[in-house]
């Protein structure tokens, strides 16, 4: 179990504290600061499971937050003896009661399936809205209850209102009569709840009465006069009753609340889980916090993850893994370079993940439920115990030693410091070998160059480094997996103003194997910037060139499915069209052949006849009109190529019309419906000419010449039928006559005949257009017609 020391070096105490902060409730915020990681993965995975629904409730289904009330001491339990509690605290239960059902309701609008946990938690939660509406009606403040709490406390306080009036109307005349002059001052005070006048002491046997009190100069006697004593005893009457229903109000409510004390603090535990989960949601939530993946088995992988603490907007993100292919990490590099803040960070998150917190990482980050968690970080120097650094370190080992295993996490910054370089790497290597002979994960920093060299050789640790700019004399804080990292010292001290001299001294002093060890190291870890810098660039460009190519397939797929969509559907309008021409062609030939079929033909049957073949002629001369030249196999010779020649595009495979012809490039530029297109020669293809249409069957009938046309038409008092046929035959004739405009007259009327007979003209092939009629042609009442 991880120890309260332990939790207060990782600062869990003050990210438990900041949690608590967005906590409504004070026995919330009293829980979240007093929370412990749990050991257990399954629980640790229940707890991040809550607040991943209470992050949805909040911030996705938009659910409100547990309202507040005042805290509960023993009121429900004094309530359950049969005590009367007080106006203020039965306010605080009608607000319990309140929260309880706000907080049922809202969970249970929640999607079933995003929000079992919340469910599970309110599912026990009882509320009873009677008796939260009966407290919230009849107590009005913590000092008063309303006139309308009961029918006889309204009685009785509107008998107390009435007679006060009287009492105050009685005095007034006193105050304002002949026993004004015996008075002190005109007005009228209170003593005992009693009214009385202040009569000067020379007069007091003026005013007949009972003597209250006198001034303490005594030269005032305060005297309730006879004549209102008896009103005044029935006012005192009237107070006990007041006060008797009040107290018999607040008995009733308290019975009714002692009846469900037992629920009321099952209420209180559930609705202060509710507030945790909610507070740990806001807090994930503000803090751009995920959910990580949990392991028992000891693996920590955070991806990018910042400690929590340091402002978001300067902290640079730190990557680290252990417990896979390496239980433990040595880091170096140099002092202010983040080596603490790095242990002390992947601690905190286990531990936070533990107490059912999201991370301040990116998604993918994943650790590890461990049994203990150990550390040692910072100057632990006891004076009371008269310990040195060393020492107090060294107290710290031994007992981590002691209890440390395979379910430990141990973080250990500047092992075997404070003491003899050779003495303090030779304890730290001593120390790495038994933590990882005990199957321990972890972190340990040095600036040792022999524990570098040992994480070599030792199987079980990885070297790592923090990041240092060679060139700003800046760290990085980054963190590198797999190379030792260089102190900088020396380069440290020139970029903080140390005397060259001194530095160079400095240099001379160090051993010649530890001067190219290190020479070698940032000679290393330099080469390692430099190649991530360009593997960066050459990642980006790659990703650049990616999504680009990405995109020109995309609109090339797109264009090939609009050019499959578009022949498609250009083949289904084609085959409607070749189908409606000829089945209409055969209407008007089977028309054309039962008139040719009789023996004596009529006038109108000339008519119908010359109609039905001119109809004919319009559908042949549309067929003709629609017929697409078939692309012959030869293609065009661009030399003999002009502008307006007709071409078949075979990428679009479709007619187009050559615009502008380039010799050079071997290319011409052709429209092809509404598009411009430059096509290369070899698509362009010769255009064969349409098939010839078919030689039209001519109807002659040798008929006797009719009479002049007329050019108008009357149909008043026709229906719409009869007006139709008659309009068909009256334009048939001048449209053989060959006029060019005609006047039907069908009045104004309802406008039915006027309705109809345009509506029958916009059908006719022969119609160009109509119009009405204007002053001196019969206006309205007239159309003028238009022939083709």
């Amino acid at each position: 179990m991880t120890d309260e020391k332990t939790i207060e070096k990782l600062e869990l105490n003050k990210i438990l504290a900041e949690a608590a902060s967005f906590a409504v409730l004070e026995e919330s915020k009293r829980m979240l600061a007093e929370t412990r990681p749990t050991a257990e993965l399954a629980e640790a995975e229940r707890m991040l499971s809550l607040t991943a629904e209470a992050d949805a409730a909040l911030f996705l289904h938009g659910a409100g937050r547990v309202e507040a009330f005042p805290p509960l001491a023993d009121e429900p339990e004094r309530a359950q003896k049969g005590a009367a509690l007080s106006c203020g605290e039965l306010l605080a239960v009608c607000g319990l009661l309140r929260s309880a059902r706000v907080a049922y309701r809202s969970v249970l609008a929640l999607p079933p399936e995003e929000s079992p946990l919340l469910r599970e938690i309110v599912s026990g939660i009882y509320f009873d809205e009677t008796l939260e509406n009966d407290i919230s009606e009849k107590i009005l403040s913590p000092d008063e209850v309303s006139d309308y709490a009961s029918d006889e406390l309204y009685n009785i306080r509107r008998s107390i209102r009435s007679l006060n009036e009287r009492i105050r109307a009685k005095l007034a005349e006193l105050v304002g009569g002949e026993s004004a002059k015996y008075l002190q001052d005109g007005i009228v005070t209170m003593r005992d709840n009693r009214y009385v006048l202040p009569v000067r002491a020379e007069h007091k046997s003026r005013i007949r009465g009972f003597v209250h009190d006198r001034s303490a100069s005594g030269a005032t006697f305060f005297i309730e006069p006879e004549q209102v004593l008896e009103m005044n005893n029935e006012l005192r009457e009237l107070a006990a009753a007041e006060k008797e229903e009040i107290e018999r109000i607040l008995l009733q409510l308290s019975r009714r609340v002692g009846n469900m004390a037992g629920q009321l603090r099952g209420d209180i535990a559930r609705l202060t889980d509710l507030d945790c989960a909610y507070a740990k949601a806001e807090y994930s939530y503000k803090n751009k916090c995920i959910r990580p993946r949990l392991n028992a088995k000891g693996v920590v992988d955070i991806r990018k993850g910042r400690h929590p603490l340091l402002d978001a907007k300067t902290a640079v993100p730190v990557s680290l893994s252990l417990g896979g292919n390496y239980r433990m990490l040595l880091v170096s590099g140099p002092n202010t370079g983040g080596k603490t803040v790095t242990l002390k960070m992947c601690g905190l998150f286990c531990l936070m993940a533990a107490c059912g917190i999201f991370l301040p990482a990116a998604e993918g980050t994943e650790v590890a439920v461990f049994q203990d968690v150990f550390c040692d970080i910072g100057d632990a120097q006891s004076i009371e115990e008269n310990l040195s650094t060393f020492s107090s370190h060294i107290k710290n080992i031994i007992g981590i030693t002691q209890r440390a295993g395979a379910d430990s996490l141990v973080l250990i910054d500047e092992l075997g410091g404070g003491t003899d370089p050779d003495e303090g790497q030779a304890i730290a290597r001593a120390i790495i070998s038994f933590l990882l002979s005990r199957g321990c994960r972890g972190i340990v920093t040095t600036h040792y160059t022999a524990l570098k060299e040992f994480a070599y050789a030792q199987g079980g640790i990885e070297n790592a480094s923090m990041e240092f700019d060679r060139t700003t004399l800046q760290p990085l804080y980054r963190i590198s997996i797999g190379v030792p990292g260089s102190s900088n010292a020396i380069a440290i001290c020139r970029r903080l103003g140390l005397s060259e001299e001194i530095l160079q001294d400095a240099v001379a002093n160090l051993s010649e194997g530890g001067r190219q060890f290190e020479n070698i190291l940032r000679s290393a870890e330099q080469s390692r910037i430099e190649a991530e810098e360009e593997k960066k660039r050459a990642d980006a460009l790659q990703a650049e060139w990616s999504a680009k190519l990405a995109e020109v397939n995309s609109l090339r797929d797109t264009l090939q499915k609009e050019r499959e969509k578009l022949f498609l559907t250009a083949k289904v309008e084609s085959r409607r069209i070749v189908n409606e021409r000829t089945g209409r062609a055969e209407e008007l030939l089977a028309g054309i052949e039962e008139i040719a079929k009789k023996s004596e033909l009529t006038e109108a049957d000339l008519i119908r006849a010359r109609t039905l073949k001119n109809r004919l002629a319009d559908t042949a001369f549309e067929s003709e009109k629609e017929e697409q030249p078939q692309p012959s196999s030869r293609p065009v010779d661009i030399s003999a190529l002009h502008a307006g020649d007709a071409v078949f595009v075979r990428a679009m495979n479709a007619r187009g019309e050559v615009l502008s012809v380039n010799l050079k490039k071997k290319e011409a530029e052709v429209l092809v419906g509404s598009m411009r297109l430059t096509v290369k020669a070899k698509e362009l293809f010769a255009v064969s000419a349409p098939r010839k249409p078919q030689e039209r069957v001519q109807v002659v009938r040798k008929v006797e010449p009719v009479a002049a046309v007329q050019t108008e038409i009357n149909l008043l008092g026709k229906t719409v039928a009869e007006a139709v046929q008659e309009v068909d035959a009256f334009i048939d004739r001048a449209v053989l006559a060959g006029l060019e405009e005609v006047k039907i007259i069908h009045g104004m009327g309802t406008g039915k005949l006027k309705e109809g007979i345009r509506n029958h003209l916009r059908t006719m092939k022969n119609v160009a257009e109509f119009r009405s009629g204007v002053y001196g042609e019969g206006a309205a009442g007239v159309t003028v017609v238009k022939l083709k």
